[in-house]
C-alpha cells in the first residue's frame, strides 16, 4: 500500500459513519429451543406467563445471549406481554450481552406503546446502553423516530449525552438522518428542549457545520435559532 492510498483510507475511517452494531433479536433456531417464560413472551401468551411465575420460575431468567422474558417481548412487540411481566417482577432495566435494553429497543423499532410501556413499568431513560455506551434518545434521534424522541425528552433523557463515537443525540439527528422531515423534527425537539447545539464531534464539527456541509436547510435554520455556531 503507498503512503496516499493509507492517507485517503485514513481519511475515509474519520468522516464515514461506522456501520451500526445492529440490536439482535432471538434467531428462529433459538426460538425452537426456547422453553418456559422465553417462549411465552416471544408468542406473547400472558397466561402462560402468569402460571410459569406461579410455579416458580424466575422473570428475570437470561438466555444464552442475557436476554431476559422481558427483552423478547420487547424484540416481538408483545405489549401484554410485557406488561404482565413487570407486573409480575421483571427488571425493565436489564441489559442483554450487547447491553441493550428494552426501552433501547422500543426505541430503535419505533414501538411508542412498548416504549410507554416501559416508562411506566420503571424503565430509567438516563441509563447507558449500547456498545456505543449510548441512550434510548440517540438511538431514537439516530432512527428519526420524532414521536419516541419526544416521549423520552418529558421523560428526562439526558440531552447532551456524548457516546463512545463522539455524538449527542443531536449530532446523530444531523450525521445519521437523511435530512428529511423525520431528522428535522427530531432536531426540532431537541433543541427546543435545550439540547445545546455547539457540542462538536471528534472532527470539531458541530450539528450545525455538518447541516450546513449536508444542504439541510431547515436544521440550518433551527440550528441557527438555537445559537448554533
Amino acid at each position: 500500500m503507498t503512503r496516499r492510498l493509507a492517507f485517503i483510507l485514513i481519511g475515509l475511517c474519520l468522516v464515514a459513519p461506522p456501520r451500526a452494531v445492529a440490536q439482535t433479536p432471538p434467531s428462529d433456531a433459538e426460538l425452537r429451543i426456547y422453553a418456559g417464560l422465553h417462549a411465552a413472551a416471544a408468542r406473547g401468551d400472558t397466561a402462560e406467563i402468569e402460571e410459569l411465575i406461579k410455579e416458580g420460575e424466575k422473570p428475570n431468567i437470561q438466555d444464552s445471549r442475557s436476554r431476559t422474558p422481558l427483552i423478547v417481548a420487547a424484540h416481538f412487540g408483545r405489549h401484554e406481554a410485557a406488561r404482565t411481566l413487570l407486573r409480575l417482577g421483571a427488571n425493565p432495566n436489564a441489559l442483554d450481552h450487547q447491553r441493550y435494553d428494552m426501552l433501547t429497543i422500543a426505541a430503535v423499532k419505533n414501538d411508542l406503546e412498548m416504549l410507554k410501556i416501559a416508562l411506566d413499568g420503571g424503565a430509567n431513560p438516563r441509563v447507558t446502553t449500547s456498545p456505543y455506551d449510548g441512550t434510548a434518545l440517540i438511538a431514537a434521534a439516530h432512527r428519526g423516530n420524532v414521536e419516541v424522541v419526544r416521549t423520552l425528552i418529558y421523560a428526562g433523557a439526558p440531552l447532551d449525552r456524548v457516546n463512545n463515537l463522539g455524538w449527542t443525540a443531536l449530532l446523530e439527528a444531523v450525521v445519521l438522518g437523511n435530512g428529511g422531515k423525520d431528522h428535522t423534527a427530531v432536531v426540532a425537539a431537541l433543541v427546543k428542549a435545550g439540547a445545546d447545539p455547539n457540542i462538536a464531534d471528534r472532527q470539531r464539527k458541530t450539528a450545525l457545520a455538518h447541516a450546513r456541509s449536508r444542504g439541510y436547510g431547515e436544521m440550518v435554520r433551527l440550528l441557527e435559532a438555537a445559537g448554533g455556531l
